[in-house]
């Protein structure tokens, strides 16, 4: 694998691209993202963009497009075949599956968007949301999102990194894990306000 990884960055132009966003495209429409990390994909496209092989703001573009579009496939996908598709499924991704739709029915749209920040529930949160009968427009947003956010940081990880990307790629599961807190942590926070003000609504309701 980490001969394949470091063959990418021998990689110019349209090449480059079509590699990059490939992996982007397939991680979740393909479920690639149990074989490789698109993350690490992601990485990869910002160091050869300070290398000068492609464009930064041309690869963060791509980057982004892959990744929403991979995921309305995976959702299409999820829709169509649900589980007669997740039996098929080998054991490991068949058990993610069933943690993502535990998390999807936990925390609807926010969960499609923090998904995208942890490797295993990228690959398989679009085929969980679309069996699960989520709206298409609310997995939309939220996968876009998503997708814009962890591109964009991704990409830029990789670009700033430059020569020493495997730096970024070793961190780059924590650097998920420590977003995932702060999403989790911030939903938490926003439930506690809207019951805590509702709380408030009906005890002034009860003084009148």
């Amino acid at each position: 694998m980490s001969s394949l990884l470091h063959g990418v960055l021998g990689l110019h132009g349209w090449l480059a691209y079509l590699v990059v966003g490939g992996l982007c495209f397939g991680e979740a429409s393909f479920f690639l993202g149990f074989v490789l990390p698109g993350e690490t994909a992601v990485v990869l496209g910002g160091v050869l963009a300070s290398f000068h092989h492609v464009s930064l703001v041309a690869i963060c573009v791509l980057v982004v497009i892959c990744a929403v579009v991979g995921d309305s496939v995976g959702y299409e996908v999820g829709r169509r075949f649900g589980p007669a598709f997740l039996r098929r499924l080998p054991a490991k991704p068949r058990r993610g599956a069933q943690e993502a739709r535990v998390f999807l029915q936990r925390r609807g749209g926010p969960a499609v968007f923090a998904g995208r920040f942890v490797a295993l529930f990228r690959a398989v949160i679009p085929g969980v949301a679309g069996m699960s009968a989520m709206p298409y427009r609310t997995f939309l947003i939220w996968n876009a999102v998503g997708g814009l956010c962890w591109g964009v940081s991704f990409t830029m990880a990789g670009y700033l990194a430059g020569k020493s990307y495997e730096s970024v790629v070793r961190v780059a599961g924590t650097a998920s894990t420590a977003i995932i807190v702060l999403v989790a942590i911030s939903i938490l926070a926003l439930v506690i306000w809207r019951k805590a003000r509702a709380r408030r609504a009906t005890n002034e309701a009860d003084d009148l």
